[in-house]
């Protein structure tokens, strides 16, 4: 009441904003910037670590796809091996043993892949 009465009707808006300025907010600026910046950082720091850990997530996924298109050939071989019947199979493991058949040449892949 007492800008009012100081300021008076000649006096202009902004004059008047100003005067009333002072009562507004809830709390001072000195307290709401550093709480800010506080709940900034905290956001900015989080989403780095969720960004680091999408990419380790990526990664896993890949592994995991990598194994099982490696599992689907395998089942495809033995189950193409259970089609041919009991004596594909045991020949597949004697030549897994390291056996061959009369007069045949085995080739060893010694490259590693």
């Amino acid at each position: 009441m007492v800008v009012r009465a100081f300021l008076g009707k000649g006096a202009s808006r902004y004059e008047q904003k100003q005067g009333k300025g002072s009562q507004r907010g809830f709390l001072p600026w000195w307290i709401t910037v550093p709480v800010f910046l506080i709940v900034c950082g905290s956001l900015f720091i989080n989403l780095v670590q969720y960004q680091v850990s999408i990419a380790s997530k990526q990664q896993e996924l890949q592994s995991v796809q990598n194994q099982l298109s490696t599992q689907l050939t395998e089942n495809a071989e033995l189950s193409g091996t259970l089609d041919q019947g009991e004596s594909a199979i045991i020949e597949r493991y004697a030549r897994e043993q390291g056996y061959a058949k009369p007069n045949e040449r085995v080739f060893v892949d010694i490259s590693g892949k």
